[in-house]
């Protein structure tokens, strides 16, 4: 399995609250002294030049977050960030396709629990029609928006691990549903996380087969403005979605060269622009063959 790009800006994005969520259920730690950890904490794994490090002490973070929910098994914010870090290690990292089905299947779960701990509303939501789904998400506000990109993110994650499974896949258009109402709330967060996924979603079949491309390409475009072109992993994500599904070769090396002709160190974006930059360089040594 592949490592897509906008899976990886997830496990960067979400390091930036992780530690903050852990150091608040320890009562050993608190005040000033806990936030100063903290942070300087999700700082040291976010400007960590060596992707491999990172991965290999993730799944710290997953056990401490199950114990968290088990502590505090209604907290949404618990519950949302187990969701997307599930779902970021199970596609990004999990090279075993049973292992990626076992993390995103509890991802999805997390993510499930988590709307529905903030908004008794969205208890059931995923077992909804269509209908009666958007009708529940249209009444989730900007409070209960970061409930509502984990519910989406978790879906996302247990479709790809779950890619040879019709009844997974059929889920697609929900999780695209959840991300574009938070699309429309104000303050409701990573609006360049949003638009990237969007991107993703809407560039997986072309447009013969009933797929929005050129939307697509619009999503892209937005997630990259809204980083000022620093994030590397949407530009990715673009060219490897977007240009080489309407086969565009002239975009497709200009984006990824981009990328490599940009500084990976960048405060905050290290990680993920590291491996961006690996990301990039295998998809320009494959273009040869897939153009």
């Amino acid at each position: 399995m592949h490592r897509p790009d906008a899976w990886l800006r997830l496990i960067a994005s979400l390091l930036l609250g992780l530690a903050v969520v852990g150091t608040s259920g320890c009562a050993a730690l608190a005040g000033s002294a806990a936030s100063r950890f903290a942070d300087n904490l999700s700082a040291a794994i976010l400007d960590q030049e060596d992707p491999d490090l990172v991965r290999d002490g993730l799944p710290a973070y997953l056990i401490l977050l199950d114990a968290l929910v088990r502590t505090e098994p209604d907290n949404p914010r618990y519950l949302g960030a187990a969701a997307r870090l599930y779902a970021a290690y199970g596609v990004a990292f999990a090279a075993d396709p049973q292992r990626a089905q076992v993390l995103t299947g509890r991802a999805r779960e997390y993510g499930i629990r988590a709307v529905c701990s903030a908004d008794r509303h969205a208890c059931g939501l995923d077992a909804l029609e269509y209908e009666a789904f958007s009708a529940v998400v249209d009444g989730i506000g900007p409070r209960d928006a970061e409930a509502l990109f984990s519910y989406a993110v978790g879906s996302l994650a247990y479709v790809r691990g779950h890619s040879g499974d019709w009844s997974a896949i059929a889920a697609l258009p929900k999780a695209e549903r959840a991300l574009r109402h938070l699309l429309d709330l104000p303050g409701a967060g990573d609006a360049a996380g949003v638009n990237l996924y969007l991107g993703v979603l809407n560039t997986l079949r072309p447009a013969a087969l009933g797929g929005r491309p050129e939307e697509g390409r619009a999503f892209f475009e937005r997630a990259i403005a809204l980083s000022a072109g620093q994030d590397l992993s949407a530009k990715v994500e673009f060219a490897r979605s977007y240009a080489r599904l309407v086969y565009d070769r002239d975009l497709h090396d200009r984006l990824l060269n981009e990328v490599l002709a940009a500084p990976a160190r960048s405060e905050g974006r290290t990680l993920f622009n590291t491996l961006a930059q690996r990301q990039a360089r295998d998809l320009l040594a494959s273009a040869d063959d897939y153009f």
